[in-house]
This record gives C-alpha cells, structure tokens and sequence, in this order.
C-alpha cells in the first residue's frame, strides 16, 4: 500500500506551519475540485510539485490521521440534498484530528458556481458523536446562508470517516491541496476501505490551481466525490446515487462486497434521471 508518509518527495519539501498556511491560503469560501487516483500514483506527482510546494508540517510530522463525523436528519436532508443536486446544500460534521486530539464542529455550505463555504467551531474531543453543545453555532450558520433542515430539524450521526491526510501549499497561486489516503467509511454495521486509491483536492479561490492543470495534462479529469453522500451510497443501495453512479461502479462497488457490507434492499438499483435538478 503506499501511503504519503512513505515519499521522499515529502521530506523534501519546504516546510509550511499551520499559521502561515491559514494566514497564505485560509480559503473558506472557495471553489474545491477533487480527482481519485490510484495512490501507486502519487510518489511521482509529488516529484513533479516538489519544487513548487511547501508541506504542511507539526512537529516533524507531514501526514496526519482525520476523523470525520457527519450528521443528518431522520429523513437524510442533507444527503439528498447532494443527491439531487439542489443549489443550496449543506452538511454538518465534526472532525477530529486523531494525532493532536483536536476538534472542530463544521458546517459547509455549497452555493452558485461550485463555491463552498465553511463555518467552524472549536469543539471539545469528547463531543464528536453529537451536535448539542454546538446546536446554536449550527443553527446561526445555516440561518445566515437561507437553509433550514427539515423533518423536526434533529442532526444525528450517519457516517463515520476516516483517512490520512497531506496539505500541500502553493505560493504562488495561494492555493492549497490535500492527499487523501488510507480512506475508510463506517454506517452502522456496515464499512469499507480503499487503500489503494487517493483523493486529491485543490482548493482555490476560483482558477485553477498549477495542480489541477498539471492532472488534467495526465488526463485526470475531477471526478464527482463526497466523503459524506457517496460513501454513504456505497454502504446504503436504497439511497439514490445518480451525481456518483460513475465514480461508485469505478472505485467503491467491488470494495463495498469485498468489505461485507450488507445492502438494506436488495443490489438491484433502478436506473435514475442523469439530470438531478
């Protein structure tokens, strides 16, 4: 399996600290692209950025382990939100960085032309699985972006997530890219893993970023991925999946049966419109 943690390319890197990265490239409301790649892959991208980027680095470290709990309501508005492709999304997470005990209560909001903005709130460790204490900052942020949760407007947690992660910054286009690897996803019994894939995301405010055109001369095109909605398509075939129906058949199906994952209806899933509007 290869993992970031294993590239020389990394080490030698100039190193960035987080304040500097926030201070260079905060990008809370941006545009973010993401691209799967096979993570055999990655060593020699890495090469290529390697005098062009600086690695954000923590006390020696280059490659940090996330955990990502996402919450919905009864009836899953959030997720059909994405699924349907409605112009105003949103989706409420905690994530905890695993190495540092740190945590963060988010709520992320999708708008016109692929913007995305992000709220957040310190959030102690021990709260991850639930969004009451935080209640209040959640409902203040979805208020100011014109969303309201439906059913009784509870938000439980749905999803488990967790992987690895790089930050790459790039100077001279004050962008950032994180390296996701060793993905793995949790609903309740069921989970999977992809150690063999890696998920690149370029943050930018709206060009594209040196990263983004160097993948598109590979032939890499953005694919359509969510950490929340398509993991939890993979796990649930009840779900409608339309926006990920390429990026499930390509990457996750074979990996959901490998992993055990019982379906809740059975594996036939009817075809859907390829509109979502």
């Amino acid at each position: 399996m290869t993992t970031t943690t294993s590239m020389p390319a990394l080490a030698r890197m100039s190193p960035v600290g987080l304040a500097e990265l926030i201070e260079r490239a905060a990008l809370q409301t941006r545009v973010d692209r993401k691209y799967v790649v096979p993570a055999a892959t990655l060593p020699h991208l890495l090469e290529q950025l390697a005098p062009h980027a600086r690695v954000l680095d923590i006390g020696g470290e280059r490659t940090f382990r996330y955990e990502s709990v996402y919450f919905d309501t009864p009836r899953l508005d959030s997720y059909h939100s994405a699924a349907y492709r409605r112009r105003r999304r949103f989706k409420v997470r905690t994530r905890t960085y695993l190495d540092s005990a740190e945590c963060w209560l988010e709520v992320k909001i999708s708008g016109a032309r692929g913007s995305i903005t992000k709220h957040r709130l310190p959030y102690h460790p021990g709260d991850c699985d639930t969004v009451r204490p935080g209640r209040d900052f959640v409902d203040e942020a979805l208020s100011r972006e014109s969303i309201a949760p439906g059913d009784d407007g509870s938000l439980d947690p749905v999803l488990v997530t967790g992987y690895q992660r790089t930050t790459l910054l790039l100077p001279e286009s004050a962008s950032r890219v994180t390296i996701d690897t060793a993905l793995s996803w949790r609903h309740d019994a069921a989970a999977l893993r992809l150690s063999g894939l890696a998920v690149i995301e370029t943050k930018t405010a709206s060009a594209a970023s040196p990263v983004d055109r160097m993948l598109w001369q590979r032939g890499v095109r953005p694919a359509r991925i969510s950490k929340y909605a398509t993991g939890l398509a993979a796990l649930r075939l009840d779900l409608p999946d339309a926006p990920w129906r390429r990026t499930l058949r390509r990457h996750f199906r074979d990996a959901t049966s490998a992993a055990g994952a019982a379906p809740t209806t059975p594996s036939h899933r009817p075809e859907q419109e390829a509109s979502c509007v």
